[in-house]
């Protein structure tokens, strides 16, 4: 059970409202975190501000989607690794990689940039930054704008899985993948 109270429509104030509405509108998301943000209209925004920001950066979807599975199971995460299983999924990230990066194995990503993408992620989430071999390795990959995009998102995404962990807001009781122990 969550630790906070998921709000009705009906209850919201007029900017919480406002805000939700235009969430809806526009088709963003609405749960995991978002029920905590909602709470703070100005952050509700900005949150989804940001992921359309995203949107935007010379990352690929696929490469977005390894770095956020990285870091959902690096906090243990659950509504957000369900949300990211299903993402990544549609993206056309491949089931095995999936439960390799659940059970904390080294995935088999052919593509050079999500492997780098992996590798990076996992380590500044581990280490607080990378080593000069792999900073090297990842611009090298990635290249300059696509690196600072992955870090941005690893910390990004790093604010999601807290708040989904602190508020203890659990993933769907139909989730196909759940984290593993």
């Amino acid at each position: 059970m969550s630790r906070i109270k998921i709000l009705d429509r009906s209850e919201m104030t007029e900017e919480q409202a406002r805000v939700y509405d235009s969430a809806v509108a526009s088709g963003s998301p609405l749960g995991g975190p978002y029920y905590a943000y909602i709470r703070l209209p100005s952050l509700f925004e900005g949150a989804q501000g940001l992921r359309e920001a995203f949107a935007g950066t010379p990352l690929s979807r696929r490469e977005q989607q390894v770095v956020n599975l990285v870091v959902a199971r690096h906090f243990s995460a659950r509504y957000p690794w369900f949300a990211q299983v299903r993402a990544s999924l549609q993206a056309g990230i491949p089931e095995a990689a999936i439960k390799a990066i659940n059970a904390g194995e080294t995935p088999d990503l052919p593509d050079a940039a999500e492997a780098m993408c992996y590798a990076a992620a996992r380590e500044m989430l581990d280490r607080k930054t990378l080593s000069d071999e792999t900073y090297a390795q990842a611009l090298k990959v990635l290249g300059q704008d696509r690196l600072i995009a992955m870090t941005a998102a690893t910390g990004s995404f790093a604010m999601t899985c807290l708040t989904a962990n602190v508020f203890d807001i659990p993933a769907p009781a139909d989730d196909p993948m759940p984290l593993a122990s």
